[in-house]
């Protein structure tokens, strides 16, 4: 490689030089508490009520090719290309799964499938599996940055879907052994892959949405595939010519890609784990009208009309979105009503059988923020709730870091009782037991088999 690529050439080095020896210990430790949140809302995205699971799931059995790889919830074994994309959309599709906040991020729902079919293609350990998961983590966070998550948000653009396709690539590089010179490759087709719109907002169905996932994941594995059999490809992706963070901002700076590099993980170690199902935008307000319902006793029928105060530079994101999982419309009214929050309503429209749910959403408005709460998107998805209840008084909250972000994190108790309310929704009590002792033991396990034998099994719940 000539010195043309210096920052391509940093980056690929440290990739084909990774080893899980180089993962410090606390870094180990998130990762494994991140995988099991993961295996849980990825197993639980195998419901019936998940429409893109099951249609990615037949598609995947009608054209797939036999393969090593588990088809998840499927009982069939296929190629990695296919499981990658398969299974990396049922890592999205439940909208409960580890998120970075800053660079506005899904990572866990692109480095899991990727990380599980290739550690099954090529018989890799539990622990290789989980490095493989930390280390496509950080090099999905250190292009989103080098892009600016901000200003793919402004241009439309997914960053989980666009910068995504390079942390696969990190991660199967890794598993599959490859060089530096393939590695560099490797990285070269991944950008040439690199897509993601957030046009999936227009998809009520919500299919598209993890699809772009299920893309990312499969273009990491095709790209380090290609790249170990000598396929060609740029050779200079983030230093020269046709430059791919310029592809998509005019604010890219290559600096975060190699800054630190080795030393700060803040790709995992910053990443956040979701106490609700819906987009992570609404998290901190939902965090805020929780507190308020809990503090003043509030019954739905007390509560006449619900405000969400949040950023202009996200609001499209949540401002009446068609999407449920993403409209401060739905999901507010859903909690404020029901007293809790499921995935399966994001996939249910509970304003078709709950009056209350109906009439709060028709109440609920998005109040778009030009300062404060702008001006600290996308750091902190500040959000403020304000209540006007029925009596005439006004009660308002504001949240700026959610439950679940490290600064703030879920107890061992409130991770357990995830795990087994998501998992219950397709697990029987058995299976359940079996899946969380899995995951709990992957870093110790000598293969992934064990864990992808209880992921590969149909619901039974």
């Amino acid at each position: 490689m000539s010195d043309r690529a210096p920052v391509t050439r940093s980056l690929a080095a440290f990739i084909s030089g990774f080893t899980p020896a180089a993962l410090p210990d606390e870094v180990m430790a998130y990762t494994r508490k991140l995988a099991k949140d993961g295996i849980g809302v990825l197993c639980a995205a195998t419901h019936r009520s998940v429409t893109a699971a099951q249609g990615i799931g037949d598609f995947a059995e009608e054209v797939a090719g036999q393969g090593p790889c588990t088809l998840i919830g499927r009982g069939r074994k296929v190629d990695p290309v296919t499981a990658a994309l398969a299974n990396g959309t049922l890592g999205y599709a439940a909208d409960f799964e580890p998120h970075h906040p800053e660079a506005i991020l899904h990572p866990i729902a692109v480095m899991l499938p990727t990380a599980i079919a290739l550690s099954e293609a090529q018989n890799r350990t539990g622990a290789e599996a989980l490095a493989a998961i930390a280390l496509g983590c950080e090099v999905t966070y250190r292009v989103s940055m080098a892009m600016n998550p901000r200003a793919l948000y402004d241009r439309g653009f997914h960053p989980s879907a666009i910068v995504g396709s390079f942390g696969s690539a990190a991660a199967s590089a890794y598993l599959l052994g490859l060089d530096a010179e393939q590695t560099v490759r490797a990285l070269g087709l991944a950008g040439l892959q690199t897509s993601g719109l957030l046009a999936w907002q227009d998809d009520p169905r919500e299919d598209a949405r993890p699809f772009q996932m299920g893309l990312a994941a499969r273009n990491g594995v095709m790209s380090a595939m290609l790249a170990k059999r000598g396929f060609g490809a740029p050779d200079r992706i983030f230093d020269g010519g046709h430059v791919v963070l310029d592809a998509y901002t005019a604010v890219a700076s290559p600096a975060p890609l190699i800054a630190d590099l080795g030393v700060a993980w803040d790709g995992v170690m910053e990443l956040a784990i979701k106490p609700y199902a819906s987009v992570s935008f609404l998290h901190p307000a939902l965090d805020a009208l929780v507190a308020l319902l809990e503090e003043h006793a509030l019954t739905p029928g007390q509560i006449a009309k619900i405000g969400l105060r949040f950023a202009d530079s996200g609001a499209h994101c949540v401002d009446d979105n068609p999407l449920k999982g993403h409209s401060a419309q739905y999901i507010l009214p859903v909690r404020a009503a029901l007293g809790r929050l499921s995935f399966l309503d994001l996939f249910v429209d509970r304003r078709e059988s709950d009056p209350e749910v109906a009439r709060l959403a028709a109440s609920a408005e998005v109040i778009r923020d030009h300062g404060a709460f702008n001006d600290a998107f996308p750091e902190f998805y500040m959000g403020e709730i304000i209540l006007t209840l029925a009596d005439g008084r006004t009660l308002s909250a504001t949240s700026k870091v959610a439950r679940g972000y490290p600064e703030q994190p879920l107890s061992e108790a409130d991770l357990a009782q995830k795990f087994d309310d998501v998992t219950a929704t397709v697990c029987s009590p058995v299976r359940r037991a079996a899946l969380a002792e899995a995951a709990e033991g992957l870093y110790h396990a000598p293969d992934v088999s064990a864990l992808a034998a209880v992921l590969a099994q149909a619901p039974d719940a």
